[in-house]
C-alpha cells in the first residue's frame, strides 16, 4: 500500500468517526486516529490538514460535528 493510500484510507476512517460524533462518544479513540494520520502530516495535502485542524478543535472543545451540504 501506498503512502498515498495509506493516507486516504486513514482519512476516510477519521471521516467515518467524526460524522458519527465518535471524538465525543470515545475522544481517546478519535485522538488516536487523529494522532495515526497526523504522522503522516509532511505528505497530506492542505485539505486534509484543515480537515485535521478542525477534527482536533471539534474533538478538544466537544463540539458537534456537522456538515452543511
Amino acid at each position: 500500500m501506498s503512502v498515498r493510500e495509506k493516507i486516504k484510507s486513514k482519512m476516510d476512517h477519521l471521516q467515518k468517526c467524526m460524522e458519527g460524533q465518535a471524538h465525543i462518544d470515545r475522544p481517546e479513540y478519535t485522538s488516536d486516529v487523529i494522532e495515526s494520520v497526523s504522522k503522516f502530516w509532511s505528505a497530506l495535502d492542505d485539505e486534509d490538514k484543515d480537515y485535521i485542524h478542525c477534527a482536533t478543535y471539534a474533538l478538544e472543545n466537544k463540539k458537534q460535528w456537522n456538515i452543511d451540504k
